[in-house]
């Protein structure tokens, strides 16, 4: 462990012996002594690492206030529909939650005792979450709501509330948009209901702790990533999906996930049926290292709205390193191997993809005749749509 305070400050990199570890994970990638991979996983710690700020210094229990979550640095494969926002919480308090909801596709409010990839313990038994989606949520016709959140609910309280299980100690917000074009994102705020006082100045020890923190968080964050997606390889190998239900995240919400691999001139065809009543469904591509790829400037994510299903009523993807001409091409943005997870969510079936390796040169021939071909100017313009829609959403 990092040294610890005894009434004097040592050198800043004392503090930040744990950052060498996070490199030693490199051994548990896919390509160990690939300099490419060498370069990606310094990028994925110093990703873990500025994020750690946000997550250990910005807010406290006492002091509640949103920050961003995985959406600016694209750690933990985070679904390019969701804005995910994060806020430190504690079961010996109430909270209330307020504002407008907007017109985004669903918010949802989980609180549970950690974030995968963060520093405390995981809630995978589900022992201490909770969840609430705006589904379920009593919402004002002008839109604006409130949510109570405590660890039991007050006697005669009858509007919105979530429980707080004891020794929850995360509140995590996700705005999930199918539209990104037209969706507008909820506005809101979040209090502590019991006297607090002011927030305090930290101490030397309390910032040296948060910096120990944030120093171990890339550890554990590449320790978690790369055994969770060479778990999936061991089990069924490359461009076999596999569904899970993880538990602790969406109680709702069903993982397709697979491990891919193309080499250039190939091309991967996803296809699946679709549940024949689908709240919502998406699929994105990941790198190597589980991190989502870049999905502001590159095709690598489609969702329920943006998809076209083909006109026997299957989903049909193609992933290729160059643009294939036809609809929901997934761009990988040059990474020949990496992750596909999709989800379905609140369906009444959850349908196993299948993926067919082709060359790309024969890539109609394994696809339906009536498949439209998307133009330069048409793929172009679908792009250019994405980063607008993208950039007007609150990331950070």
């Amino acid at each position: 462990m990092s040294p610890k305070s005894t009434g004097e400050i040592g050198p800043l990199f004392q503090y930040l012996q744990p950052l060498e570890e996070a490199v030693n994970e490199i051994a548990n990638t896919w390509r160990p002594n690939d300099p490419e991979y060498r370069a990606d996983v310094y990028r994925q710690i110093m990703m873990q690492f500025s994020y750690g700020y946000f997550a250990f210094f910005h807010a406290d229990p006492e002091h509640p206030d949103w920050a961003p979550l995985w959406n600016p640095v694209y750690t933990l494969q985070p679904n390019p529909d969701d804005i995910y926002l994060y806020c430190p919480i504690s079961s010996d308090y109430q909270y209330r939650i307020s504002g407008n909801r907007g017109t985004v596709y669903m918010t949802t409010f989980t609180t549970q005792l950690s974030l995968s990839g963060m520093p405390w313990e995981n809630d995978r038994t589900g022992e201490y979450y909770n969840d609430i989606d705006s589904g379920d949520l009593h919402v004002e016709p002008d839109g604006s709501f409130e949510l109570l959140l405590s660890k039991e609910k007050p006697a005669g309280h009858t509007g919105n509330w979530l429980k707080i299980a004891e020794g929850a100690r995360v509140l995590m917000t996700r705005y999930r948009s199918y539209d990104w074009e037209n969706e507008v994102d909820p506005s809101m705020s979040i209090e502590c209901l019991d006297p607090v006082g002011l927030k305090p100045r930290l101490t030397p020890d309390d910032i040296l702790k948060r910096i120990d923190d944030m120093a171990w968080m890339p550890v554990r964050c590449q320790k978690m990533f790369y055994e969770m997606q060479n778990a999936i390889k061991r089990k069924v190998g490359v461009n076999v999906f596999d569904p899970v239900k993880l538990g602790g995240s969406f109680t709702r919400q069903v993982y397709l996930p697979t491990c891919y691999e193309l080499e250039d001139g190939e091309a991967l065809i996803i296809e699946t049926d679709l549940p024949a009543q689908r709240r919502y469904w998406n699929f994105q591509l990941n790198d190597p290292y589980f991190n989502a790829t870049e999905y502001v400037y590159r095709l690598s994510s489609t969702n329920g709205h943006f998809a076209r299903v083909s006109s026997d009523g299957k989903f049909r993807a193609v992933i290729a390193l160059e643009d294939p001409g036809v609809p929901n091409w997934l761009d990988p943005a040059g990474f020949k191997q990496g992750t596909v997870y999709g989800r379905w969510y609140d369906c009444d079936s959850h349908p196993t993809p299948t993926i067919k390796r082709v060359r790309l040169s024969e890539l109609r021939d394994h696809l339906p005749a009536d498949t439209p071909v998307v133009t330069p100017d048409e793929r172009a313009e679908e792009l250019r749509r994405r980063v607008r829609a993208c950039q007007r959403r609150r990331r950070w």
